[in-house]
């Protein structure tokens, strides 16, 4: 099984992943099946469209701050703090960060790429 080591995660000691400029994660916990991430996205992110993806992952994520367009599958909304989208396995998606903030991903199973 894999797992963190450890089941108390303080964000200061956890690596900071930069997926490009404005864009980084964290992977705050994890087993073999579930994964939390910790997504922030800085000013450069606003007003760029990011690719539709889609993966086999169940995704589960919640708004901590800033703004955000959500396009699901066919559904588009616009959320804010305190907003939760769940995204089906292979479902195309995407997140247009309209102001800076932070979304908390959870994935089940975990995410092989992001460790």
């Amino acid at each position: 099984m894999k797992y963190c080591s450890e089941s108390i995660k303080l964000a200061s000691e956890m690596p900071v992943v930069n997926v490009k400029p404005g864009l980084s994660r964290q992977v705050m916990g994890y087993d073999d099946n579930i994964m939390l991430v910790r997504v922030n996205f800085e000013e450069e992110m606003v007003g760029q469209r990011p690719p539709l993806h889609q993966h086999p992952h169940v995704q589960s994520s919640y708004v901590v701050s800033g703004k955000f367009e959500a396009h699901i599958g066919e559904e588009v909304k616009v959320l804010s703090a305190g907003d939760a989208y769940y995204v089906p396995s292979n479902l195309p998606h995407e997140m247009y960060c309209l102001e800076p903030g932070v979304i908390i991903d959870g994935f089940s199973p975990i995410r092989e790429d992001f460790l």
